[in-house]
């Protein structure tokens, strides 16, 4: 990988590896979610593929076709999916012109200190077909309006899906 990649270059401009590396692994895009009236709501429930613990996807080469509402990100889906994605997820604070957190393992060194900030889903998603579509309302994460892109939390940080489309990073060819 290029030095520092992601101030040198735009998103369309990495390599494979580099689009690879930008992605922290919190696990917040596979988090259902519903998408209403310009509104998307986050729940602390995973996908099927999300392995909790690592909060990383367990088979991230066929998600697309298990998981037919996984969107591939990519630099040209970036702009049509961004309002669903974290605040604090890479892909999204560089297409908006904004650094890094300093916590972020291409910063850090490592995911020691955002699993310390607890930036990660891994001590609180909850796995998916365990709750009933009422016991899942009380397991709302986030809410935030798509259009003015104002986050407000109810408990931690997270984005994703629930019947609407779930974001995923993929090949930036993708």
């Amino acid at each position: 990988m290029r030095d520092r990649f992601w101030e040198k270059y735009s998103l369309g401009e990495l390599n494979n590896r580099e689009w690879e590396a930008l992605c922290d692994g919190c696990g917040q895009c596979c988090l259902k979610r519903r998408v209403e009236d310009g509104v998307v709501t986050v729940y602390g429930v995973a996908c099927p593929l999300l392995d909790i613990e690592t909060a990383r996807c367990s088979d991230y080469a066929n998600r697309l076709r298990k998981v037919p509402h996984c969107h591939d990100l990519t630099p040209g889906s970036l702009p049509e999916v961004e309002g669903w994605l974290p605040e604090t997820c890479a892909y999204r604070r560089l297409h908006n012109n904004e650094p890094l957190p300093a916590w972020h393992p291409l910063l850090a060194g490592d995911r020691a200190r955002m699993r310390k900030k607890g930036i990660t889903v891994s001590h609180y998603a909850i796995p998916s077909g365990t709750l009933s579509r009422r016991q899942k309302e009380r397991h709302i994460v986030s809410q935030w309006s798509i259009s003015k892109k104002r986050r407000h939390s109810a408990n931690k940080r997270t984005p994703s899906d629930g019947g609407t489309p779930h974001v995923r990073r993929a090949s930036k060819r993708g």
